[in-house]
């Protein structure tokens, strides 16, 4: 396994500091994170990624389980899963911007609850993520918690989220249709995916390394020369 080294590590600090000086941010892999600006365990308002920490995995866990196929009718789960939506399937949600709100309806219709409720008895509990919960109206999460899903869906661990639904969403599902989008991921430059335009973080299977960035004041810029900066970094070899 390899990190960042010293070098990389001290120009990511500088370059955050100089672009948003109240900005935390984490960089990792499977193994656990290898180098963090700012605090670890003070959740932040992540209201921006709920998407891809709760709904996602939920989903992930429903179509694991054969509860859920995306290829299927959302009629076909009955009128309170499919809302107007009847005829549109899960997978076509996934690569839609604006699919979240049916896919969550969907999702709590199967699980039989409140996404909150699946999400932390299916995902957040099992991967240890004590600092994630809705509150407020939003999502928070520290950056230990952001570690800890990330790197998970780097490993070779099969639960909570399978191998294969990380994969599968993972890859482009739209075709040539343009933006190319995964399922509920997007690609960037590299090999890398990401997810979010506020708070952000990115997974790079490729790469083995995982990032995530919760500004303050952040503007595109900054997210664009922080993960240049993390996935185009040369590594060290850890320690055995």
């Amino acid at each position: 396994m390899t990190v960042l080294d010293d070098q990389t590590q001290q120009q990511i600090h500088e370059l955050v500091r100089a672009g948003d000086a109240g900005a935390r941010w984490a960089v990792g892999g499977p193994d656990g994170t290898h180098a963090v600006g700012g605090d670890g365990d003070t959740p932040s308002d992540v209201g921006r990624l709920a998407a891809v920490l709760a709904l996602w995995p939920v989903i992930g866990s429903l179509v694991t389980a054969g509860e859920l196929t995306l290829h299927t009718p959302l009629a076909a789960y009955g009128p309170a899963a499919a809302g107007t939506s009847g005829k549109t399937t899960a997978h076509q949600l996934l690569t839609h911007p604006d699919g979240v709100p049916a896919l969550t309806r969907l999702a709590e219709h199967l699980c039989g609850g409140p996404l909150a409720e699946c999400a932390t008895a299916r995902v957040w509990h099992p991967l240890r993520m004590s600092r994630t919960r809705f509150a407020g109206g939003s999502l928070h999460a520290s950056l230990g918690d952001l570690g800890r899903f990330l790197g998970h869906l780097l490993s070779t661990a099969d639960h909570p989220v399978s191998r294969s639904w990380t994969a599968e969403s993972l890859r482009i599902r739209t075709g040539e249709l343009t933006p190319a989008r995964g399922l509920l991921w997007h690609p960037v430059a590299g090999g890398v995916w990401a997810h979010g335009d506020g708070p952000s973080v990115w997974v790079s299977p490729r790469h083995h390394r995982w990032a995530a960035l919760l500004p303050a004041h952040g503007t595109e810029p900054l997210r664009t020369a922080f993960r240049d900066a993390v996935f185009t970094a040369p590594t060290a070899p850890t320690a055995r």
